[in-house]
C-alpha cells in the first residue's frame, strides 16, 4: 500500500532523529474509512517497514469509547487491553500500541506522535500551557492526563469538540508532559507542521538564551574506574550484579517528567556523593536508583543488561535536556506521585519496555564476559558461545579490525549491545591497563574473564629461536599474568566482602599441552605448564575475594586456522618439521592427530563453551585444570 510506504519512510525519518524521539518512542499511523494501521508496540520508528505497521477494525477500537468500563484502574486498562487485542486483523498478528485509541480518536487520516526534548521543554514546564497559547495559538493543550484509556477517553471527547465547532485541518495536540500529537490528512502537512513548532521552539529558547544542546563536563576517568564496580553490586541484587555504563557528568532531571522517562530512566536519580549509607537511605524512600550522579566526575546509569544501561543513559540524558529547557518557561513541572506510581505500576509500559530490550535471554543474561583473542579461533568460538547464552562479550585482540568485525557479527546474531570490541596486547602491560579501564567505563566491570589469548611456534629446541621463545612466552606466560594482575582488582572491588558475595570467574585457555609434553613444541608446552602453576597459585590469593581462577585444557581445535591455515597453520608446520613420522600430505599429519583421539574428532569450541559454563555455574572448584580432549588426555 502506498501510504503505508510513505508513512513507513516519514516514520524512519523521525525516528532516527534524536531530536524528536529517543529509544524508538513516538508513534504513526494511518486510517481508512475501516482499518487503522499503526506502528505495534516494541517496533522502533528509526526501522519500521510498510509490512510491519498493525492492521485494526476501526468498529472494534472503537468500542473502547462506546463500552461501560470498570471504574478501578487496574481493571480498566486490562479491559481495554482486551478490546484492542479483540480488533488486531488477522487475530493475534501483534500486540498493538496502548495509543492506538488515541490515534482513533484523532479524525485525520495521518497522525504523528512524538516527543522532541524541545517540545517538552515546554510541555513539562510550570509555564508550559501559557506559553503554548503565546506561542501555538492554535493548537490544543491537554493538562496531564494518565496515558492508556484515560487519555484516550479525554482526547476522544475533545475531538468530538473540535469536529462540532467545524474545525479542519492540521490538528496539534501538546500533552502535558507528555509530548505532541500532529494529525493531518497527508504527511507533508504533518512535516510543515513539525517543521513550524521545532523552529518556534527554537527561537523562544535562543530568545531567552536558554541552550539547545545538554550541558555537560568533563568525565573523571579515575572515579569510573573507582566507582563503577562497587555500583554494580550496590545496583544489582542476590544473584546478579548491574552492569554499570558511565558518562561525562550531567545534571539529571531530580523528578519524573514523563511517562517514557520514568519508564527508563526511573523517577529519581541518586544525587547525593558515592557514600554506601547515603545510597542505601535513597533506596529505602524511592527505590533503586537507575541514574547515579557524582557532581563534577561522571553519571552513571544501571540495567540488568548493557543494552539496559545504555537506554537508561538515553532516557536519563533525554530528560537533563528536558529539564535545562524547562527553565525557559518557568522551571520543571514534575508528575504527581499519583501519576508517577501509575506509569510504575502500569503493565502496558512494563511489556513496552522488555519487548525493546534487545536479546539475552541464556544462563548468563547480564554477565559481562571478556574474551581476549577473540578475533578468531577459539576465542571467537568462545565469545560466540557466551553471547548465545545472553552474556555481553567483550571481544578484545591485538587485530583490532578483527574484533570490530568479529563484534559486529555477535551483534548481528545476538542483538544490540550484545557485543563490543576492545584492542589488546596482552604482552604489554599498559595494553591490558587500557584494555579492562575500558571495559569498565563500558559496563562497569567483568564477571567472567576469559584469558584465551596464545600464540604457538613449533620447533626442535635444537632449532628454536630466541625470539621465538621469548614471543610465546611474552604472550602465553606474562600475558595471563598482566591479565589477571589488572582484572582482578576490579573484581575484587564489585564482589564486596560480604561472605554471601557474587563469585567472579578467571578462566585460562590451556592446552592438553599443558597436562603432558609435546614433541618439538616446547616453548609451548613449557608456557601452559607453568600457566597451570599460576592459575593454582592465583586461586588461593584471589578466593578471599570471590574470585575463582580454573584452567580449561583443550584438545587441539583440528578445524580451526591455527591448524588448518594453508599457509602458517600447524598441519603445514608440522609436515615442514617432520613432526609426525612418515606423513607425505596435510591430510597425513591431519589423520595422525585424529587417531590420538579416542572420540574420533578434534575440540571444538562448543566443548570448550560448555566446559566454561560448568565452571562458571558451580560454586565450589577453584584452582584446576579441566581437560577438553576426548579422552585423550586423561587424568588419574
Amino acid at each position: 500500500m502506498k501510504e503505508l510506504q510513505e508513512l513507513a519512510d516519514c516514520s524512519r525519518r523521525y525516528g532516527g532523529d534524536l531530536e524528536y524521539v529517543f529509544l524508538g518512542g513516538g508513534n504513526t499511523s494511518y486510517k481508512d474509512t475501516e482499518t487503522l494501521y499503526i506502528k505495534p508496540s516494541g517496533v522502533a520508528l528509526a526501522t519500521i517497514t510498510a509490512e510491519q505497521f498493525l492492521a485494526m477494525d476501526r468498529v472494534e477500537l472503537r468500542r473502547l469509547f462506546t463500552e461501560s468500563l470498570p471504574t478501578e484502574a487496574e481493571a480498566r486498562e486490562a479491559r481495554a487491553k482486551q478490546l484492542m487485542l479483540a480488533a488486531v486483523r488477522p487475530p493475534e498478528s501483534g500486540r498493538p500500541s496502548v495509543e492506538a485509541p488515541v490515534h482513533e480518536a484523532i479524525p485525520r487520516r495521518y497522525v504523528v506522535h512524538l516527543h522532541p526534548a524541545a517540545v517538552n521543554g515546554m510541555t513539562c514546564a510550570v509555564d508550559g500551557r501559557q506559553t503554548c497559547r503565546q506561542l501555538f495559538p492554535n493548537a490544543l493543550w491537554m493538562d496531564y492526563t494518565d496515558p492508556g484509556c484515560v487519555l484516550a477517553h479525554a482526547v476522544h471527547k475533545r475531538m468530538q469538540r473540535v469536529k462540532e465547532t467545524g474545525g479542519d485541518g492540521v490538528i496539534v495536540l501538546f500533552l502535558q508532559n507528555h509530548g505532541v500529537f500532529v494529525g493531518a490528512d497527508s504527511l507533508d502537512e504533518i512535516r510543515r507542521a513539525y517543521d513550524d513548532v521545532m523552529d518556534t521552539l527554537m527561537t523562544a529558547y535562543n530568545e531567552t538564551g536558554e541552550s539547545v544542546a545538554l550541558t555537560t563536563g568533563r568525565v573523571d576517568s579515575e572515579a569510573v574506574q573507582e566507582y563503577a564496580p562497587v555500583l554494580r553490586a550496590w545496583a544489582g541484587g542476590p544473584t546478579h550484579r548491574a552492569t554499570v555504563c558511565a558518562a561525562e557528568p550531567f545534571d539529571p532531571a531530580e523528578g519524573p517528567l514523563s511517562p517514557d522517562h520514568v519508564v527508563y530512566a526511573g523517577s529519581y536519580p541518586y544525587l547525593g556523593g558515592f557514600d554506601q549509607e547515603e545510597y542505601e537511605q535513597h533506596v529505602k524512600e524511592v527505590g533503586v536508583p537507575k541514574i547515579v550522579s557524582v557532581a563534577g566526575k561522571a553519571v552513571f546509569a544501571c540495567g540488568e543488561t548493557l543494552n539496559d544501561a545504555r537506554a537508561v543513559m538515553t532516557a536519563a540524558r533525554d530528560g537533563a535536556l528536558v529539564e535545562q529547557l524547562t527553565h525557559a518557561f518557568g522551571g520543571p513541572n514534575y508528575l504527581s506521585n499519583r501519576a508517577r506510581q501509575f506509569i510504575e505500576n502500569w503493565e502496558v509500559e512494563a511489556h513496552r519496555k522488555k519487548v525493546s530490550g534487545g536479546a539475552g535471554a541464556g544462563g548468563l543474561r547480564g554477565r559481562i564476559c571478556v574474551v581476549t583473542g577473540a578475533a578468531q579461533g577459539f576465542g571467537l568460538g568462545i565469545a560466540d558461545g557466551l553471547a548465545a547464552a545472553g552474556a555481553v562479550v567483550a571481544v578484545a585482540d591485538l587485530n583490532e579490525e578483527g574484533a570490530r568485525e568479529a563484534a559486529a557479527e555477535l551483534e548481528r546474531k545476538y542483538g544490540s549491545h550484545s557485543a563490543f570490541s576492545v584492542p589488546v596486547n596482552v604482552a604489554d602491560e599498559e595494553s591490558v591497563r587500557g584494555m579492562v579501564a575500558e571495559v569498565v567505563r563500558t559496563c562497569g566491570g567483568c564477571d567472567v574473564f576469559i584469558a584465551n589469548a596464545g600464540v604457538l611456534r613449533a620447533g626442535s629446541v635444537r632449532e628454536m629461536t630466541l625470539r621465538n621463545w621469548q614471543f610465546v612466552t611474552d604472550v602465553n606466560y606474562t600475558g595471563y599474568f598482566l591479565c589477571v594482575k589488572h582484572i582482578a582488582p576490579v573484581m575484587a572491588k564489585q564482589n564486596g566482602a560480604s561472605d554471601d558475595a557474587l563469585w567472579s570467574d578467571i578462566i585460562q585457555v590451556n592446552s592438553k599441552s599443558g597436562l603432558e609434553g609435546s614433541n618439538r613444541n616446547a616453548a609451548y608446552a613449557g608456557s601452559k605448564f607453568g600457566t597451570i602453576g599460576m592459575t593454582q597459585s592465583f586461586a588461593k590469593e584471589l578466593v578471599e575475594e570471590h574470585i575463582k581462577v580454573n584452567s580449561v585444557c583443550p584438545g587441539n581445535y583440528l578445524e580451526g586456522p591455527l591448524w588448518s591455515d594453508p599457509e602458517n597453520g600447524l598441519f603445514v608446520q608440522y609436515l615442514r618439521t617432520g613432526k609426525v613420522p612418515g606423513a607425505e600430505t596435510i591430510e597425513d599429519v591431519k589423520r595422525f592427530y585424529e587417531g590420538k583421539v579416542p572420540m574420533g574428532r578434534g575440540c571444538r569450541p562448543a566443548d570448550v563453551v560448555n566446559t566454561i559454563l560448568y565452571l562458571v555455574n558451580q560454586t565450589y572448584e577453584t584452582g584446576q585444570a579441566v581437560p577438553i580432549t576426548g579422552g585423550q588426555v586423561m587424568l588419574a
